[in-house]
């Protein structure tokens, strides 16, 4: 069994976040140290830690933090100029919290992909 993460504690509202979204698969909230005018959170409601632990069953869950991610981009009003979507794998990729998220950011370009 994984271990429990803040974002747990999120879906359970057992901690404040500011949440943008949420349904029976997705939650989706404000990132606290936003590096973007638009910054959200896009997570599973259940705890998968890391992309190598997406199985066949998490496909319908997985897909729809894609829809979510759509739905909330129109809703910033950041559609039409465009977005980026980030998922960090393991410590190489950036993964800071081992719940995995999805990070929607934009409201501004945001420059190449990788710097160095």
């Amino acid at each position: 069994m994984a271990e429990e993460t803040i974002f747990s504690k999120i879906i359970r509202k057992e901690i404040p976040a500011d949440v943008v979204y949420q349904d029976d698969l997705v939650t989706a909230f404000r990132d606290i140290n936003p590096r973007a005018p638009s910054h959200i959170l896009i997570i599973p409601n259940k705890l998968v830690p890391t992309v190598n632990h997406v199985e066949a069953e998490d496909e319908a869950m997985m897909g729809r933090l894609f829809t979510v991610a759509r739905k909330l981009a129109e809703a910033e009003g950041i559609a039409e100029d465009g977005y980026r979507l980030i998922v960090n794998c393991n410590p190489h990729g950036g993964q800071e919290v081992y719940h995995i998220h999805m990070h929607l950011l934009g409201g501004r370009p945001l420059g190449p992909m990788l710097v160095g």
